[in-house]
């Protein structure tokens, strides 16, 4: 329970936030409405080209709990991305992360072959097809920080790979409404899987409504009404033998999630999104049941379920050069051998230019992480600005 001292501190620092993004209105305002944030290409012809392009999140964090009372500026992501077409069918992209405080590393090397709507290829190190909000990544999701679910092993940032990403081959396309996507991966290595045993995942999407339009395979929380009437369920699941524990009591991991996107644009040109999802993940050794053999180096995963639900509306009136979208999001995480944990997020867009520029003020309290597994009881309140060009 969040005693009422840190939700009056967090509502002072809510007030104070308001203030803040205010502030940042007023020169949002003073700009051009005509935000154009479009990608810098160098064409030699129709299908031979390059093309580079970048993204920033940036944010002012206050927390309030009993071991953290702190202020923070982050750079919560810096990312560049570069692309190239050789012809029609073969195109490549490679794209690099920063955040904080992290040397610059690759996230992305990948050699695409575009055969056809139905079936194209990706080979090299690429996202592991996974949930939306994995696909949705952080700057399509709707919500400032989506990642507090328990996390498929890519995301972990040990020997499964980083960001979700892992080396292998995904086959994916769309028939008709359907949209499928299917890999197989190195996953995790070493430790607990000497025999190199590999990652196979996969994601079925079915488009009720108006088919959604993706870059690859990559989802959004929300497309702004862009795309009209959406209405997409899908199911996704990852498994690999001997993907957790330790070299002397290795593993297996079996994960599987359902979720469900709805955007309706209504009849005042407002735009109501709703986002849910269900996840379960069943792991022979976990954060809070590690082998007992005393080690240390456990690649340790969270076992049992988890569910999430977001809502949001952006208002169809401009406000200077963007638009509002209040949202809220619920996470509940329940894992088979620890005690649940949950948080609620109440935010704001202030959306100028879809995901390439908005500014975002939320409220997060709650004890769920993106271990799965309770952390202490924590208010957040945080300002931040993201911008993408592309």
């Amino acid at each position: 329970m969040v005693n009422r001292t840190a939700c009056g501190r967090a509502r002072q620092k809510l007030s104070t936030g308001i203030h803040r993004v205010a502030a940042v209105l007023l020169v949002a305002s003073a700009a051009s409405p005509a935000l154009a944030l479009d990608e810098l290409k160098l064409q030699h012809s129709d299908d031979l080209w390059i093309s580079v392009g970048g993204g920033i999140k940036f944010e002012q964090t206050s927390r309030n709990s009993d071991t953290d009372d702190s202020n923070e500026f982050t750079i919560a992501s810096m990312r560049t991305y570069w692309a190239g077409q050789l012809n029609q069918y073969l195109k490549w992209s490679i794209n690099t992360e920063k955040y904080e405080g992290d040397s610059v590393m690759m996230i992305d090397a990948i050699a695409q072959f575009d055969l056809d709507p139905s079936l194209r290829l990706w080979v090299g190190r690429t996202l592991v097809p996974t949930d939306r909000p994995g696909l949705n990544g952080p700057y399509a999701a709707l919500t400032w920080n989506q990642y507090r679910q328990p996390l498929f092993p890519a995301d972990y940032d040990g020997p499964a790979g980083r960001l979700g990403r892992s080396e292998g081959a995904v086959a994916f396309g769309t028939l008709d409404r359907l949209q499928y996507t299917v890999g197989v991966f190195e996953g995790a290595h070493g430790q607990s899987n000497d025999d190199h045993n590999l990652l196979y995942a996969g994601r079925i999407a079915y488009n009720f409504l108006n088919v959604e339009s993706l870059w690859g395979y990559y989802t959004a929380g929300t497309y702004y009404g862009k795309q009209g009437d959406i209405l997409t369920a899908a199911v996704s699941f990852q498994t690999q033998k001997d993907a957790t524990g330790s070299e002397q009591n290795p593993g297996d991991f079996l994960g599987y999630a359902f979720d469900i996107l709805s955007e309706m644009v209504l009849d005042n040109h407002g735009v109501l999104t709703v986002e849910a999802g269900y996840k379960n993940l069943d792991s022979d050794y976990t954060l809070a049941s590690p082998p007992g053999d005393g080690l240390t180096d456990c690649f340790c995963l969270f076992e049992g379920d988890s569910h999430y639900a977001t809502a949001g509306y952006l208002f169809p009136q401009k406000l200077g050069p963007g638009q509002f979208q209040p949202y809220l999001r619920y996470t509940k995480n329940d894992p088979d051998d620890a005690d649940s944990s949950d948080t609620t997020e109440w935010g704001v867009n202030y959306v100028i230019n879809g995901n390439k520029a908005t500014v975002n003020l939320h409220y997060v309290t709650g004890d769920a992480n993106a271990s799965g597994y309770a952390g202490g009881d924590t208010d957040i309140v945080s300002l931040g600005l993201q911008l993408q060009y592309y």
